[in-house]
């Protein structure tokens, strides 16, 4: 299984204005993920992809989408990125939703 930090570069996040969250959770330091940068996919890259559109409807989070078209809920963020939408909150009912397919496809180009 794929995952989208797999690239991602993180830090180590010990400034002393978090010091009291360092103390709740009994460590030094915290690691944290840079934020990631997002190309936009190419044309060639496109091209190559199936485009399935859904409508949001009330109950939808982008998990249960996920499940749906990949089978597993854990690729949620590919929607979420697609879309340019990053969590459920961003969406409105009615708003068109793209799906982009193959699932192998797409993860490639996202993880690389």
């Amino acid at each position: 299984m794929s995952r989208r930090y797999v690239n991602v570069k993180y830090f180590i996040n010990n400034n002393p204005l978090y010091e009291n969250v360092f103390e709740e959770r009994g460590v030094p330091y915290i690691r944290q993920y840079t934020t990631a940068i997002n190309r936009p996919l190419t044309p060639g890259q496109l091209n190559t992809l199936t485009i399935e559109e859904t409508y949001w409807q009330p109950g939808d989070r982008l998990d249960k989408l996920a499940s749906r078209a990949y089978g597993s809920p854990t690729y949620w963020w590919i929607i979420a990125r697609y879309n340019g939408k990053p969590t459920d909150a961003h969406y409105r009912t009615g708003d068109l939703i793209y799906i982009p397919q193959p699932l192998n496809l797409i993860l490639g180009y996202y993880t690389s």
